[in-house]
């Protein structure tokens, strides 16, 4: 048994999931990106957000199993809009909407997942995590758009670039803040769509 800062008192961490309450979930995953933005990943553990957010090490461990599972799961939950549902009827549309909801929650976090994404070339874990979590299910959707733009005839289906979209659209969010020093807004997304990504996928 290990008493944690909070004055509680944790087990060893078990398979079993708590059940939490969204609220509390919600508690847990604002405490965990406050220390991070305070700390960054490296220096992030799981004791400190087990006192942040007044509870035991092992509620924590029983939910997430590790500190990369609960970054990720806070991100995912911070991240703002989901692509799911995405269909206008046309490719152009489709990825419009798809960067009105990437821009909707860039703003506030722009450094934060900066940051992430450095700390996951030193953990494998972390990285797996955060791809389970938030890369497959964008990217699952953004391979649905382009199914449906072949469908549709808006795209040959073997066109290189149809493998790239998510590679684009993530290079471009990270990309901008180290080059220009300021966010990826939807302005300049909606630019880099047509003068990027669009003419790479409707070349024939």
């Amino acid at each position: 048994m290990h008493t944690d800062p909070t004055g509680t008192t944790d087990s060893a961490p078990s398979g079993r999931r708590s059940r939490l309450t969204p609220e509390r979930e919600a508690e847990l995953y604002v405490a965990t990106l406050d220390l991070l933005r305070e700390t960054g990943y490296a220096a992030l553990t799981m004791e400190a957000i087990a006192a942040r957010a007044k509870a035991s090490k092992a509620t924590l461990y029983r939910q997430w199993q590790s500190k990369p599972r609960l970054v990720a799961a806070a991100l995912r939950h911070n991240k703002g809009a989901s692509l799911v549902g995405l269909d206008t009827g046309s490719l152009r549309g489709d990825l419009y909407e798809t960067v009105h909801r990437i821009a909707y929650g860039a703003a506030p976090d722009t450094a934060l997942l900066a940051s992430v994404a450095h700390a996951i070339l030193g953990d494998p874990e972390l990285g797996l995590a955060v791809r389970e979590a938030i890369v497959d299910p964008e990217a699952a959707v953004l391979d649905r758009v382009l199914a449906n733009a072949v469908a549709r005839g808006e795209v040959a289906p073997d066109n290189p670039a149809v493998g790239l979209l998510a590679h684009l659209l993530i290079g471009a969010v990270t990309g901008r803040p180290l080059i220009e020093g300021c966010i990826a807004d939807e302005e300049y997304l909606q630019r880099y769509l047509d003068a990027v990504v669009l003419p790479a996928l409707l070349r024939h």
